[in-house]
This record gives structure tokens, C-alpha cells and sequence, in this order.
């Protein structure tokens, strides 16, 4: 599949994946502050922003996605950054094709298998009727009583436009993610990848905790943990300093 890609800068290329329900919009700011040192590529994933949809759907299938875009713009010692689920696909094609990769930072995301935890997003997409809405106020509205977080609300918004005139469109594949749950959350296979990698995470989160490292260490052997205080799940868009100064300091060293 050739996925949607927008480019920043020059030099060394940095690769941005985002995670579920994002698309490449939601790190236009880091990858501007990140442009100076590096030639950013922010993509989109399959079923997500502006790139194609399909009812096909797996980790597999976004690695192959993924190289064939490494291989379309010719990309070597590549740095390769993902949140969430970003993070779990750059990891995936680590243990594929580690010779296209300088380093890994995983953003929020470890190698284990997720319990379901997005029911209350999914119950409020299905809630939502696009045909019966004139107006985003009407959408947010319906996501705001299943979802408590407004930053939340407002990301997901993100993927809401208006494709015609008096029509919205989702840019996120809702039903297919949802029936590819399972997929989506499964653990990583055990696979030993040998590149540096650095894996930030929110102290607030619960995505990798204390009890998790050893298990991460295990595969990813030149690896560390970076731990940015005060921040959830979304580092970066809550400490958006400490992320960018992380990132970089594991860079260019």
C-alpha cells in the first residue's frame, strides 16, 4: 500500500508513526522543532489520515506498507520514532528489517499483550451517525458523553472533516480497527533486535511499568527507559519540552 507521507527538513532521516486514531497532523509541532536537525517524514498509517483504507488490518501488513515506503524514498540509517501503537509497528519492523534502522524510540509502548481498554471510543464512534449530523459541535457532543478527557475529545475530533459540502467524514477506519482489536494489542514476538533503542514513558501511564523493563531489556538488549514526569499516555503533546529534549539527547549523541 503507498501511504500518505509529508516531509520537513534535511539530512539523517527521522520517521514519525503515530498511534491509533492519530494520523501525521498530530506531531506537525514536534517534527517542525525536530526539522532542524534531521529530514522528518511523518506518516500516515493504513486506515488512518490520508492514507488508503483497507479491511485488511495487522502488524504484518504495516511493516510491508512501511518498507515499501523506506524503499520508494530510498531511506538508510533510518531513525525510526512511534507512539502507541506507532511505537509497537516500529518495533515490529525492527525485528524485520533492522538494517534499514540506525535507532527506535517507542513512545508509550511496551512489547506485551494489552488487556481491551478503548471501549468507551469505540461505543462513542458507533454512537455516532455521520449522515445525521450538520455540524462538528454535534459529534463532539456525543463523543464528550462517553469520553471524560476534553483533550481526548479533541483528538479524536481531529479525524472529523467535511468531505463535501453538508457531509462529514471520518479519516480514521473506524470499523476495521475495531474488529482488529486483538491484533492491535497483542504482544510483541520474541524476537531479540540489537539496535539502540530508547523507550519514553508518562509517569502517569500505565502502558510500561516498573515490573515490565526486565521483560523489555530481554529483547531489546541496548535499550533504555526515560521516564518524563507529570505526563500520560500523550508525552508528547503534554510535555512537550522534556519529550523533545529526550528525543534529542538520544539522537545526537
Amino acid at each position: 500500500m503507498e501511504l500518505h507521507y509529508r516531509e520537513l527538513g534535511s539530512g539523517k532521516p527521522l520517521v514519525i508513526l503515530h498511534g491509533l486514531f492519530g494520523f501525521s497532523d498530530n506531531w506537525q509541532t514536534h517534527a517542525k522543532k525536530l526539522s532542524e536537525y534531521y529530514r522528518v517524514i511523518l506518516v500516515d498509517l493504513r486506515n488512518h489520515g490520508h492514507s488508503p483504507w483497507s479491511d485488511e488490518f495487522s502488524y504484518q501488513l504495516m511493516v510491508e506498507d512501511l518498507q515499501e515506503l523506506f524503499q520508494k524514498l530510498n531511506l538508510s540509517d533510518v531513525i525510526l520514532l512511534g507512539h502507541s501503537m506507532g511505537g509497537k509497528v516500529a518495533m515490529h519492523y525492527a525485528q524485520s528489517h533492522s538494517d534499514f534502522l540506525e535507532k527506535i524510540i517507542v513512545v508509550d509502548m511496551g512489547i506485551k499483550e494489552y488487556p481491551l481498554h478503548h471501549q468507551h471510543i469505540l461505543k462513542a464512534f458507533d454512537s455516532i451517525d455521520l449522515n445525521k449530523l450538520s455540524a462538528r459541535s454535534e459529534a463532539e457532543r456525543i463523543l464528550s458523553s462517553f469520553i471524560e478527557s476534553k483533550g481526548v475529545v479533541q483528538f479524536l475530533l481531529k479525524n472529523l472533516y467535511w468531505q463535501d459540502k453538508g457531509k462529514l467524514a471520518w479519516r480514521v477506519n473506524f470499523k476495521v480497527l475495531q474488529a482488529s482489536m486483538p491484533e492491535i494489542l497483542s504482544a510483541l514476538p520474541d524476537k531479540e533486535v540489537l539496535i539502540p533503542t530508547l523507550f519514553i514513558r508518562g509517569s502517569l501511564s500505565d502502558y510500561i511499568l516498573d515490573s515490565d523493563i526486565h521483560e523489555i531489556e530481554n529483547l531489546f538488549p541496548d535499550s533504555q527507559v526515560v521516564t518524563v514526569e507529570n505526563a500520560g499516555h500523550w508525552v508528547h503533546a503534554e510535555a512537550p519540552e522534556e519529550f523533545t529534549d529526550a528525543v534529542l539527547s538520544f539522537c545526537l549523541r
